[in-house]
């Protein structure tokens, strides 16, 4: 039989094991379908959240649309979330996710924001274009040009893309609304 110790040293080893995992999945490659906001905290750590947070601060990167990455679910002792892979320089794109505030699962979310083939930029108009490249929603958009600049939004804020009011997360503590005309169009940016 085992005494105490051992019991304690196993049970660490199997959390360890259980929770410091490689990813449990990894897609083939994949493009963006939207723009990745990220945040570089050091040489080696790079952070994104599910929330797609706008101007994080110091650091803020952006990863564009139809890049080439491989998709990966981390799971560490804060939780599940989503390792994204550049395949270019082999960067890696820590990204939090909460189902909660998502209202779908990880899976879905991942087949969101990623496609199997690159998006054509070819018929997205001049203001699309531009917003995309710099990651900003400006005024004229259209709601899938916004959606590829700034990314998915949030579903505890933006419950429908049908809806003519999306909120989007700056960083943890502020948000900015993008509101929408009848045809679509951002027609306001607060």
């Amino acid at each position: 039989m085992f005494n105490k110790k051992q019991y304690l040293l196993i049970s660490i080893v199997l959390f360890c094991a259980y929770f410091m995992t490689s990813p449990a999945f990894s897609l083939e490659s994949v493009y963006l379908a939207n723009n990745i906001h990220y945040q570089a905290k050091n040489s080696n750590a790079n952070w994104a959240s599910y929330a797609n947070y706008t101007d994080p601060g110091a650091g803020h990167h952006l990863l564009p649309v139809n890049t080439k990455v491989s998709i990966g679910i981390k799971t560490t002792f804060k939780g599940r979330g989503i390792l994204i892979t550049v395949h270019e320089d082999g960067k890696k794109i820590h990204m939090e996710y909460n189902k909660r505030n998502m209202n779908m699962s990880m899976d879905e979310y991942i087949k969101t924001i990623t496609s199997p083939e690159k998006i054509s930029l070819k018929k997205i108009s001049t203001i699309d274009k531009k917003g995309i490249k710099e990651g900003k929603a400006y005024v004229g958009m259209t709601k899938d040009g916004v959606r590829m600049a700034l990314g998915f939004p949030a579903q505890h804020k933006t419950p429908s893309l049908e809806d003519n009011a999306w909120t989007y997360w700056r960083n943890r503590f502020k948000t900015t609304v993008i509101s929408f005309d009848g045809k679509g169009k951002v027609s306001s940016i607060r």
